[in-house]
Order: C-alpha cells, then structure tokens, then sequence
C-alpha cells in the first residue's frame, strides 16, 4: 500500500483541550476514506491536520513520504497545487469578489496563464458545480449553499489529485447536492484521493473505500466497504455513532 498522506502519532490541543489524541493512520493513494464518529469527536480537526492546515502538538504528518512541517516553500507550493480543501464554512475571502477568490489559485499555481486561459478554466468549472450568477458580487450576498458551491468550485480549479471536503454537501438543496457527489464519484473513478468528513450517511456508504471512526479524537475503528456492504449491524453502528 503506497500512502498518499500519513499521520504517526498525531495530537492536537486548542483552549486548553486535547482535540486530537495520538491519532495514526495511512490514507492509501487512490482511495476515498471518511472520517465519522459523533458531533465533536475531532474529525473536522484531523481532517485540517491531514491537510497540514493546523500544526500539531505532536507527531507528524506525511506528503508521500515528506514531512508536511519540513517542507521547502518550493515543495509546499507544489503540495498546495495538488491537493485542496473545501471547508465546512466554505472559508470565502469576504472582502475580495467571487472572480477574485477564483482567480487567486489560478494566479499563483500558473503564472503562465493569461486571463483569458484563467476566466475559460473558471467557467468551465462554475458550469460544472452549477453555478450560474454572477461573479462581481461578495460572497456575503450569496446564500450558505451557493458560497460552498464557489468553495467547492474553487478547490476543483487546480486539476488536484488530492482531495479534503469537510461536510461539503452541507446547507446545499439536493439537486447541488447531488451534483458534488457525482463530481467526487468522478474523482474517485479516476483514481484520485479523497479524504472527506460527512454525516450524510447515504453520502458515506456511496463513496468511501474505508470508513474511519473517531472517537473522542482518537482512532476507534476502521471499516471497509465490502464490511459495510455485508454486515447490516455493521452499517448500523456507523449510522448510529454519526447521529450522536
């Protein structure tokens, strides 16, 4: 198994409190795997901490062997062009224009590209998600839904290979909804790596390869597709530790 991302020990504190406890894993090149457990439970922190977004307390965290922390700038540019989140909060630059927050990642990944490159990449990619308004506004004159599309459409800009979602398919109307899914069905059939948390259990058992619990900030338990497909108790425990 050739990891995409390693985590060796990993813990992570915030206002006095251990979020994240001594958390490992392997996540396998060309997989998709869910992190769930309940409410609270760290999984949106080890998901940040995967994506080298949060530095932990201690242990480390691994790009393809590379430690995410020792990375030259050099190396961490190419990291960020291969890999990209999409936040549960869609994380939009409230005082920048929708073609602004856009364009930034196109501007800084390819320098090359000219404006008209850069407009026909974004366009094809808001036609993908499903987004058809304007891109001259702010995002606080969008709804909660529109702005996770622009997040989403955003992540998807780069060509990344390496895929992070925090409950993406959250405040989104099921049509939109629908449509996220199918593009990271897409990703997963071209064998990219996904690292995603949802509490969407249809969601869950659609796209994972491996199901990871998290259970108080720690690793509880894994489960693999075929286990969930077989075992109805199985399926059953998952969906009930998410509904906590």
């Amino acid at each position: 198994m050739e990891a995409v991302i390693e985590m060796k020990n990993v813990s992570f504190q915030a206002q006095n409190q251990t979020i994240v406890r001594d958390f490992s894993f392997q996540f396998e090149k060309g997989k998709v795997v869910a992190l769930v457990g309940p409410s609270g439970s760290g999984k949106s922190t080890v998901l940040k901490l995967a994506a080298g977004l949060l530095v932990p307390a201690s242990g480390d965290v691994f790009f393809q062997g590379r430690n995410l922390f020792m990375m030259t700038r050099e190396q961490n540019l190419s990291f960020r062009k291969q890999a990209a989140m999409v936040f549960q909060d869609s994380a939009l630059w409230a005082n920048q224009s929708l073609y602004q927050i856009l364009e930034l990642p196109l501007k800084l990944h390819f320098p090359q590209m000219d404006k008209q490159e850069r407009d026909q990449r974004m366009n094809d990619v808001l036609a993908q998600v499903g987004y058809r308004k304007a891109l001259s506004v702010r995002p606080a004159q969008l709804s909660m839904g529109e702005q996770k599309l622009i997040a989403f459409a955003r992540a998807m800009l780069c060509g990344p290979n390496l895929l992070f979602l925090d409950e993406w398919t959250e405040s989104l109307d099921d049509a939109s909804a629908q449509c996220l899914v199918n593009l990271v069905w897409e990703r997963r059939r071209n064998n990219d790596s996904i690292i995603f948390v949802s509490h969407d259990y249809t969601v869950i058992r659609y796209l994972a390869d491996y199901i990871v619990m998290i259970v108080d900030g720690r690793f509880s338990q894994l489960f693999t597709r075929e286990q969930v497909a077989q075992d109805e108790d199985m399926a059953h425990l998952i969906e009930k530790r998410i509904a906590l």
